[in-house]
């Protein structure tokens, strides 16, 4: 519900408050109470930074304690944090995502349905544990949630191109924004045949009931004219509530939408035929031309308008005079032509020009109407209350419908506060992915530079892992300080250990003092001079595969930290609005924090890089060859050689026991030195190994014809080959 003025007096009962233009919902103090009844606290989210300050400056304790009770603060919050975000998700989920509207459930899984397109979005799922929260709702399988890897907006995609150029049927409503953002202007071009298509004023009811009961009739009336009809919905819901009334009517018709979209083809083929009924979602208003069967035009060319026809463009001489269609109310009521009936205004203008844009196509006749009610979402968001009033006052009864030009513009007005709204969001989206655009240009360098080979890759990387080491040497040498000040066995333990870097001439604990070097720039030369000495015997130690990897050290490091700052930068914008209640510009915030950010992730990169590259080892691993097989052919004492032996082929039963041809006891050994986990089951081959016999060539293996099922066993045991080595094993 609405948070209003007058609903003042129910705040304090209400569990959760939505929001239902900005598409938010925020629990209450009842809600949260209602939660934790026994808990106050629960949902009540320390003051980090306060917190690790009190802890800062408490001299009792010691440092390990400063740093455990820090750890304990920060799992503390992180664990609230989180359970909030959590809640906040799961009844946003359940409120505001309806199924079959936002989203359908196909196989066991929750697909977004896009809301101008309605397509089906195969791989795409909200981001920050919603989609996880949907799929709790509808209890599917709930997957991890996604971690972005990459992000830009359409618009900064877009203006990567050096030219920029397009062609749609509806892009006059959107003038001001591609003159805004790309720079672009907007051209109409008349249509090749005047449009024919009359274009009805908007039909107004109370209820939701009543406008889909006198849409079902104008279906049937239609129908029994034998014109072929595109009913235009919002939503997956819809296009199947319509369906369901329609069949009980007994009207044959289709449905289009996005769990039908493998039969789009076959649909559309058919909606122009005569008698056709078509149900869809806004999948079948962009760019589907539905052709006409020659019954659903009576002439070849219509005279509805003719004499409307736009500037310059050359008017066509209709088949039938001025006075005959008059007398066949052309004018009035289309006898021929697709008609066109919506179930609802969309928020934007264009949805609704591009579903009028299916019927009247190339000087088709044709003819569009929509149905609406007060309970319709833009009506019930964004329409004055004085339409409300107005039927009111005027007695309006129930099935009663108000049309009236007024109505019509009022209600277009209305679409075009929703769509300014909609550019200004979309516009002040773009003015924080432009904060990013710039990272993401320096980042995208950066990796450039790795794909190059030869002595760009290797010079980009020493510089980054100069300044690392450079960042670590100020550190403990702090520039134009004193020689008292420096940490010089710090400085050796930190390199050594943290980049295994060897700095023999920098003293040890309790060896002699910095006296040795004039000041910090003299000492910094000397680290970095030896450091890069050791980077180059480093790169020699990797041979031919040196820009292999390092191209893979730096391309793996970036890859991992650019991922990292995507998902730091996405909490920080969703929460960085609440600067506002400061008095602060959440676009200025956003863009300090963000840099502060950038530049402890460019930090992050170069010692990460100079970490890895240090410690890289590279192990060529010899090509594996094919496992031997175990060792079969050779007899121990006690065992007999049966037809899998030497001279004779290996049977069925032999191989389900493990037996195998046989192999020289030189194979053998070559196979054991090649696979010291090869299990060798034969003790002859194990005695052959031992005393080295054996290294001879083996005589060839012949192969001889299989005994039949009732011969004798050649194993002679006396009993026939089907009942002894011959069975099924």
């Amino acid at each position: 519900m609405m948070r209003e003025k007058r609903m003042s007096d129910v705040d304090e009962m209400l569990l959760i408050s939505m929001d239902e233009k900005g598409h938010t919902i925020q629990l209450s103090d009842q809600g949260l109470d209602v939660l934790s009844p026994s808990d106050p606290d629960a949902f009540t989210v320390p003051d980090i930074s306060e917190e690790v300050k009190v802890v800062e400056d408490d001299e009792s304790l010691s440092t390990d304690e400063k740093r455990r009770k820090i750890e304990d603060l920060e799992r503390e919050y992180a664990e609230k944090s989180e359970k909030i975000h959590v809640i906040h998700q799961l009844v946003k989920a359940h409120s505001l995502y309806e199924k079959d509207v936002e989203y359908v459930v196909e196989a066991g899984d929750v697909l977004i349905v896009d809301e101008f397109t309605g397509r089906k979005m195969h791989g795409r799922r909200w981001s920050d544990g919603l989609h996880q929260a949907v799929e709790a709702k509808e209890g599917v399988s709930v997957r991890g949630e996604t971690q972005t890897l990459a992000t830009i907006t359409i618009q900064n995609y877009f203006r990567m191109y050096d030219k920029l150029s397009g062609m749609t049927g509806t892009a006059e409503t959107e003038e001001a924004e591609f003159h805004e953002i790309y720079g672009l202007e907007v051209v109409v071009i008349p249509t090749n045949r005047p449009v024919r298509r009359l274009d009805h004023d908007d039909v107004i009811f109370q209820t939701k009931r009543e406008k889909y009961a006198a849409l079902i009739e104008e279906i049937e009336r239609i129908n029994q004219e034998g014109l072929p009809i595109l009913v235009g919905t919002t939503s997956v819901d819809v296009s199947e509530i319509l369906s369901r009334m329609l069949k009980r009517r007994g009207l044959s018709h289709e449905v289009l939408n996005a769990k039908q979209h493998e039969r789009e083809a076959n649909i559309v083929q058919n909606a122009g035929q005569t008698g056709a009924i078509t149900i869809a979602t806004n999948m079948a208003g962009r760019g589907t031309d539905i052709k006409l069967a020659d019954a659903c035009v009576q002439c070849q060319i219509c005279g509805i308008r003719s004499d409307l026809a736009p500037f310059g463009q050359v008017t066509e001489d209709p088949d039938l005079s001025r006075a005959e269609i008059k007398e066949r109310g052309c004018e009035d009521e289309p006898p021929c032509g697709l008609q066109i009936l919506g179930t609802e205004r969309h928020e934007s203008r264009r949805i609704d020009r591009q579903l009028r844009g299916r019927s009247g196509r190339q000087g088709d006749p044709g003819a569009s109407l929509f149905f609406l009610s007060l309970e319709d979402d833009l009506m019930r968001l964004f329409m004055p209350e004085r339409v409300a009033k107005i039927m009111d006052r005027l007695g309006v009864e129930e099935g009663e419908v108000i049309t009236h030009p007024w109505i019509t513009k009022s209600i277009e007005r209305a679409q075009k506060r929703v769509e300014m709204q909609n550019f200004d969001a979309r516009k002040r989206l773009l003015e924080y992915d432009d904060v990013m655009n710039q990272q993401r240009e320096v980042i995208y360098d950066l990796r450039l530079y790795a794909l190059e080979v030869g002595e760009d890759l290797k010079g980009e990387t020493w510089e980054m892992i100069e300044e690392a080491l450079r960042a670590e040497i100020d550190e403990y040498v702090a520039p134009g300080s004193a020689h008292d000040e420096w940490d010089l066995p710090g400085l050796r333990d930190r390199l050594l250990i943290e980049y295994l870097l060897h700095n023999e001439f920098l003293p040890r604990e309790g060896d002699a003092s910095a006296d040795d070097w004039a000041d910090s720039e003299v000492l910094a030369d000397a680290v970095l001079d030896s450091a890069h000495k050791q980077y180059h015997a480093k790169l020699e130690s990797f041979g031919e595969l040196w820009e292999q990897v390092l191209r893979f050290i730096v391309l793996s490091v970036l890859d991992e930290k650019w991922k990292d700052h995507l998902y730091d930068l996405d909490h920080l914008r969703s929460s960085i609005g609440y600067r506002s209640w400061g008095q602060k510009d959440p676009l200025i915030e956003y863009k300090r924090e963000a840099y502060e950010e950038f530049v402890s992730l460019i930090t992050d990169i170069r010692g990460s890089i100079a970490n890895r590259f240090f410690k890289a080892e590279l192990q060529v691993r010899q090509p594996v060859r094919p496992r031997s097989p175990k060792i079969t052919g050779m007899t121990g004492p006690g065992e007999d050689a049966g037809p899998g032996g030497l001279g004779g082929p290996a049977s069925p039963p032999q191989r389900a026991r493990g037996r195998e041809p046989a192999f020289s006891a030189a194979g053998v050994a070559t196979a054991a030195a090649m696979d010291p986990d090869l299990q060798l089951d034969d003790s002859g081959a194990r005695a052959a190994l031992a005393t080295g016999q054996g290294r001879q060539s083996a005589a060839p293996i012949t192969a001889e014809k299989a005994p039949g099922r009732n011969d004798p066993c050649p194993c002679g045991s006396g009993r026939k080959y089907k009942k002894c080595h011959g069975r099924a094993g």
